[in-house]
């Protein structure tokens, strides 16, 4: 039976055994569950179904939240995703699935946490990007999840998820280091790389606060989502180049730990600090709630 305290452990007991971290996840969960390992499979796959019908969905037009805040820019992202992108067809395809899913979010559509709803956007962009730009097969992508998914448990044991706790690095942070694992891995990489990867793109994002305006979901957390996913895309991109962490991928958690508890509450969800305080922010709130 594993034990999620560790990314490195997981990423020496795969690589002990000749196998992808998803394969001993998958295993293990099965175990856990006292079910077969294509029924925890298709469980999850159901998870990834949803993701992909989140994307879709929140690249409708007309697709607004109710507060006006946020709404068409997937869309919009979208279609410069066809007409020569600076960023190529891979990042702005990524950017454009990040800003639909967190756009359907905020519109009250049925979504993933993954493994947040504010940070809901990221690791599904990364997947169906791989999916539609480099023909990794459906299954491959849901086997991803296993990785990720192990990733986000081990920070949610040895740090934080939440972002009223440990600020938006435990959000976006987490989904990006877990996104830039299962890019890593549907890349052929090893899990040293996989590894590597979770802890590149989580220490580009230590220190980042969480400031909703007007406490909603939405402001900068929709673009915050566009963001994380090209971060997890040029960690994944390091890490396959052979690129390593020079801090360990649990000492990164332990870190981000730290750094989440040393915060200042009104960094913390609050909307009492950063983007929610300024004077757009303020009036912004003011114009919803009076």
């Amino acid at each position: 039976m594993l034990e999620y305290h560790s990314g490195t452990n997981l990423a020496e007991l795969a690589a002990a055994a000749g196998k992808r971290i998803s394969d001993l996840v998958l295993e293990d969960q099965a175990e856990q569950l006292e079910k077969s390992a294509e029924c925890v499979f298709e469980e999850m796959r159901k998870n990834f179904l949803v993701m992909k019908a989140a994307c879709e969905k929140g690249s409708e037009a007309g697709l607004v939240s109710s507060s006006g805040l946020s709404g068409g820019l997937a869309l919009r992202m979208k279609e410069k995703a066809r007409k020569n992108p600076l960023s190529g067809s891979f990042c702005a395809g990524a950017i454009a699935r990040a800003l639909a899913v967190s756009e359907y979010n905020a519109a009250m559509g049925r979504i993933v946490a993954a493994p947040t709803a504010g940070s809901c956007g990221i690791l599904p962009a990364a997947l169906l990007t791989m999916i539609e730009e480099k023909g990794v097969s459906e299954r491959a992508a849901v086997l991803s999840l296993f990785t990720a998914g192990a990733l986000g448990l081990v920070i949610a044991g040895e740090a934080s998820l939440s972002g009223a706790e440990g600020g938006c690095q435990a959000e976006c942070g987490s989904a990006g280091a877990m996104a830039a694992a299962a890019l890593v891995e549907l890349s052929g990489g090893s899990p040293s790389a996989v590894i590597h990867a979770a802890a590149i793109a989580l220490k580009n994002q230590l220190g980042l606060v969480c400031d909703p305006v007007a406490g909603l979901v939405e402001v900068p957390c929709v673009k915050r989502n566009a963001g994380t996913v090209m971060c997890a895309i040029g960690a994944a991109e390091m890490a396959l180049a052979g690129i390593e962490s020079v801090i360990p991928f649990d000492e990164v958690v332990a870190a981000m730990a730290e750094i989440g508890a040393a915060m200042p509450q009104s960094l913390k969800e609050t909307a009492q600090g950063g983007l929610a305080a300024t004077p757009t922010g303020i009036a912004l709130r003011q114009k919803l709630f009076g």
